[in-house]
């Protein structure tokens, strides 16, 4: 009777949904670094790459070194000039461009003003992989127009909700949450600093909240968004 009535109980927990947490957990990849590459052409939004560049590369230093390794891809090696005040941003030169950079686990693809020939295909292979992608702010208009996004839930900057809703009308816009998890291996984040707290999310994915929040504590970074996921309401007009 004892053993009927156990197998009656595990029937039934087997038909409890699971947790989103179990269900959203990544596993970094075993015997080598987490590879994060990060998206550069001209205008790239210094935040958008600089601030989850720093939370992953923090993260690393918590976890012990090499973790994570962290590059930067464009459609070529020529160098590139980021966001800045009259155009005069600061250079960098991509470690890899889209051909011949090693397929990141992990992709983050901020704002970018410039153009970036070979970016769509490049996005469609990694997603046709379940490689990992997280757009920053404007970003989110790169993935969606690589038709990354169609049916499903996204978000951008709140300066560019009508526009991003006009653009792809079958994408799914979300006003109300920093960052959204848009499919299995597909995230994207409000505009500048939520794609630190997208970062944090992504670690506290992969390594646990925890880790998540000793890369904050060594950040000095008090925002909690990473854990709650609160947007405050858009200004008035958006």
């Amino acid at each position: 009777m004892k053993i009927k009535s156990l197998l009656i109980m595990l029937s039934l927990l087997a038909c409890l949904p699971v947790q989103a947490a179990d269900l959203n957990r990544l596993t970094p990849p075993s015997g080598r670094p987490l590879r994060v590459a990060f998206v550069v052409t001209p205008g790239a939004w210094v935040i958008d790459f600089t601030g989850p560049w720093e939370v992953f590369q923090d993260t690393s230093i918590i976890l012990g070194q090499p973790a994570i390794q962290l590059y930067t891809v464009a459609p070529s090696h020529d160098p590139i000039r980021t966001s800045g005040n009259d155009n005069h941003g600061f250079a960098v030169t991509p470690d890899y461009s889209f051909v011949d950079a090693p397929e990141p686990d992990l992709v983050v693809i901020g704002a970018q003003a410039g153009g970036s020939p070979g970016l769509n295909e490049w996005l469609q292979k990694l997603h046709a992989d379940q490689r990992v992608i997280m757009s920053v702010c404007t970003g989110a208009f790169r993935v969606a127009d690589a038709g990354l996004l169609d049916g499903k839930p996204a978000t951008t900057h709140h300066d560019f909700f009508d526009q991003f809703a006009s653009r792809f009308p079958k994408v799914q816009l979300v006003r109300t949450s920093r960052y959204v998890q848009s499919d299995p291996v597909l995230y994207t984040a409000g505009g500048l600093t939520s794609g630190i707290d997208l970062a944090l999310h992504m670690v506290a994915e992969y390594y646990g909240e925890a880790t998540a929040q000793k890369t904050a504590d060594f950040m000095e970074y008090q925002g909690t968004a990473w854990k709650t996921n609160y947007r405050a309401t858009a200004p008035a007009g958006h």
